[in-house]
């Protein structure tokens, strides 16, 4: 069987694995560029694409690659300590290392160096990531209003309360703040891990954001430029 061929990459705010959303669309606002390899950057590739609004990509787990796999794994949201078949999950540890995710494709547009670009948004993968495949989102097939799943309907957080001091925002661009927000809201943190005096840093879109979650409220104690 030939190998699969990665046909573009993903630029997104999110230069490490901590903070990006569990699931694509959970946080509308978190954007990327997607940029495709060289031989692949024909229009007439792309013709019609822009008539949908949302496009599935399959792409590449690269920073959770391994040589061997195992049958089960311990999904976050259970808590860290009830394993399920990793058929059963979206872990990024598979036989195959292959991520899927919906976004809604804003634009897509010609740049001189590049060729066609997609921008998108509802994005939950790492700067960087490669992808393998680009197809559109067709409602009457893809969306299932009736389907159940599972034991991810157990266990959800609720959204917290984020609480940003002005002095924070002060050192933060204002246009990604609805973003940061949102993705704050989510809960970063493991599903097994409710400390209120740990402190955690997550990077985003070049800045190094801490913060503590007390009572359902997440509080930012420092916004700073990413060393």
């Amino acid at each position: 069987m030939p190998e699969l061929e990665i046909i573009a990459h993903i630029y997104t705010d999110f230069p490490e694995k901590f903070g990006i959303p569990r699931q694509s669309g959970l946080v509308p606002e978190l954007a990327g560029k997607i940029i495709f390899q060289e031989k692949f950057r024909r229009e007439e590739a792309f013709r019609g694409l822009e008539e949908f609004s949302h496009i599935w990509i399959l792409w590449q787990f690269s920073q959770a690659l391994r040589q061997d796999w195992t049958p089960s794994v311990r999904p976050p949201k259970l808590g860290g300590n009830t394993r399920k078949g990793v058929f059963a999950t979206r872990s990024p540890f598979r036989p195959n290392g292959i991520g899927l995710s919906c976004v809604k494709l804003d634009a897509l547009k010609y740049e001189k160096e590049y060729g066609p670009v997609l921008h998108v948004s509802g994005i939950d993968m790492m700067d960087g990531t490669p992808i393998y495949d680009i197809k559109p989102y067709v409602p009457y097939a893809d969306s299932q209003p009736d389907a159940s799943c599972g034991f991810a309907d157990s266990g959800e957080r609720s959204s917290l309360t984020v609480n940003i001091s002005p002095s924070c925002k002060d050192h933060f661009p204002e246009e990604k703040l609805s973003a940061l927000t949102h993705l704050l809201a989510q809960d970063p943190r493991p599903a097994y891990q409710a400390d209120a005096s740990r402190v955690y840093g997550l990077s985003y879109a070049g800045y190094e954001v801490k913060f503590r979650v007390e009572a359902n409220v997440l509080h930012v104690l420092s916004i700073n430029i990413k060393d």
